[in-house]
């Protein structure tokens, strides 16, 4: 798992390359968790183009930064969900809680 980031006009920007899995969630949830301390941001993309894989230990991790981030009221979206990706958000209902833009 590569994980690329920027702050633009107080939107933090997440790129996810790679796969979500039991391998890479530590590294994953370690390193978001360091992005997400900033306080330079108001709200967070998170872009799923170069997410080729995803289990249900990534989805854990995606849960766990949502509910860090509502308890600081700072929205998560999702775009560019890779075929992978949007199967698993529209099964799951993730996008009930970190909403697709386009």
């Amino acid at each position: 798992m590569h994980i690329k980031s920027k702050v633009y006009k107080k939107t933090l920007y997440v790129l996810l390359c790679g796969e979500l899995d039991e391998n890479s969630a530590l590294h994953t949830r370690l390193t978001l968790d360091r992005l997400f301390s900033g306080s330079d941001f108001n709200q967070i993309i998170i872009d799923l183009s170069e997410l080729e894989f995803m289990d249900s230990t990534g989805i854990g991790v995606l849960i766990g930064r949502y509910k860090k981030m509502k308890d600081k009221h700072i929205p998560i979206f999702i775009c560019n969900p890779s075929s992978h990706a949007e199967k698993i958000f529209k099964m799951t209902g993730l996008y009930d809680i970190m909403p697709k833009i386009v």
